[in-house]
Parts: structure tokens; C-alpha cells; sequence
């Protein structure tokens, strides 16, 4: 059983990385009907969202390590499995990457100096912001984004909603934050993508593990603190909810 989990993590986050950076690499700025910055943001909200459908009585749909440690510190997701967790995300990302490179890479005239969807600040900013803004907004969006999920997920919210809730939590913040950093608040999807650009991807890449999981464990802690009562399932199973 906790293989299957783990599996449908690994599926879950493929799926987000291959959806959400394949929208950015493939489709925004295509010639005439490019999908835009508008349609990137939707497009990561879309896969967390029919993930979250297909999976989530599975995993629990975390599909990013951040949530995977945010839900933990809000007393959702037992501590021993945070790491197989973390893995099988990581591994999804890797290969929703490496399946985007095959498809992109097809294409005359493509080039890895585009950035390939990975995140960063400064020069590689999409707006040339620094460290500190984009720490800052990855540490708020993250925490934020962890809190919407806590909220959804919780025992008293209306029930069936909650992937809609996130993936349209997860759309707001790509339409606030793609200028800042190309939005990240997930170290797996941002682990993927920057293996293939290395260089200043990798790099970087310390910033979009760290703010995320620091403003992921923010966001379960803040949620724990102004709830007290019960917490939802986080993997399917009734009995397997932890309150908080």
C-alpha cells in the first residue's frame, strides 16, 4: 500500500511538472495563439487540481515537498514518511522534466538558454528581481498556498471542493509571482527543469528549496494554531487523520 503511494506521488508531480513547465516551454509565447503568462498560471493550477481528483484518495496529492512538510508541521501527515514522499516527488519531477526536454528539444531553433521553466532571481528573473524579493515571495506564496490547502482539507469545509480550492489557489499565485521568480513554491518542480538547464539553475536552486519549505512548515503551523478543531484526511483513509 505505501508503495502505491508512493507512486501516485511520483504520478502526480510528473504530471504537474510536465503540465505546468510544458505550458510554459511549449505553448506561452507560441506563434500568434501563445497562451501567455494568463495560461501558464491556469495551467499549474489545472494539474494540481485534476491530480487532486485522480490521486487524492490515494496520497493525499501533495505533490510537492513543501506540502509534504507544511501538512506535517500542521499535524496533518505523519514525520516517517515525509522522505519517501519527498523522493517519489522529486523522482516525478525529474522525469516530467526529462520527458518535456525530449518533446521540446524537437523543435528547430531550441535552446536551454530560455530557461526551460526554471526558476531564479536577479538576471534570471523574469523581471530582474533580486534575492530578496524573491525569497520574500516564496516564502509568503508558499505559506499562503499551504494555509488554502489546511483550510480546504479541514473536517468542516465543505466537502468535495477542495481540489478546486487549491488548484485555483495555486493559479492566483503563478498570476502574482512568474514575473518574480517564475514561481516556484515547489522544490520538486523546480529541482526538475534546472537539472537539465544546470549552470546558474543550479545555482540558484538552494533559494527555491529553502522558501518553500520554510514558508510551507509557516502556513501548517499558522493553520494549526487558528484551528483546533479536527483535521480532514490526508491520504484517503479516514483513520489515518491527525489532529492537530
Amino acid at each position: 500500500m505505501q508503495m502505491k503511494k508512493y507512486a501516485a506521488e511520483a504520478i502526480g508531480t510528473f504530471w504537474l511538472t510536465f503540465g505546468g513547465c510544458g505550458s510554459a516551454v511549449l505553448a506561452a509565447a507560441f506563434p500568434q495563439v501563445g497562451i501567455g503568462l494568463l495560461g501558464v498560471s491556469f495551467a499549474f493550477g489545472l494539474t494540481v487540481l485534476t491530480m487532486a481528483y485522480a490521486i487524492g484518495h490515494v496520497s493525499g496529492c501533495h505533490l510537492n515537498p513543501a506540502v509534504t512538510i507544511g501538512l506535517t508541521a500542521g499535524g496533518r501527515f505523519p514525520g516517517s514518511q515525509v522522505v519517501p514522499y519527498i523522493v517519489a516527488q522529486v523522482v516525478g519531477a525529474v522525469l516530467g522534466a526529462a520527458v518535456l526536454y525530449v518533446i521540446a528539444s524537437g523543435a528547430d531553433g531550441f535552446s536551454l538558454a530560455g530557461g526551460f521553466a526554471s526558476n531564479g532571481y536577479a538576471d534570471h528573473s523574469p523581471g530582474h528581481y533580486g534575492l530578496v524579493s524573491a525569497l520574500v515571495a516564496e516564502i509568503v506564496l508558499t505559506m499562503m498556498f499551504l494555509f488554502i490547502i489546511m483550510g480546504a482539507t479541514h473536517g468542516k469545509a465543505p466537502t468535495g471542493f477542495a481540489p478546486i480550492a487549491i488548484g485555483l489557489g495555486l493559479t492566483l499565485i503563478h498570476l502574482i509571482s512568474i514575473p518574480v521568480t517564475n514561481t516556484s513554491v515547489n522544490p520538486a518542480r523546480s529541482t526538475g527543469p534546472a537539472l537539465f538547464v544546470g549552470g546558474w539553475a543550479l545555482q540558484q536552486l538552494w533559494l527555491f528549496w529553502v522558501a518553500p519549505i520554510v514558508g510551507g512548515a509557516l502556513g501548517g503551523v499558522i493553520y494549526r494554531w487558528l484551528s483546533s478543531e479536527p483535521s480532514a484526511p490526508v491520504v484517503g483513509d479516514k483513520s489515518a487523520a491527525l489532529r492537530p
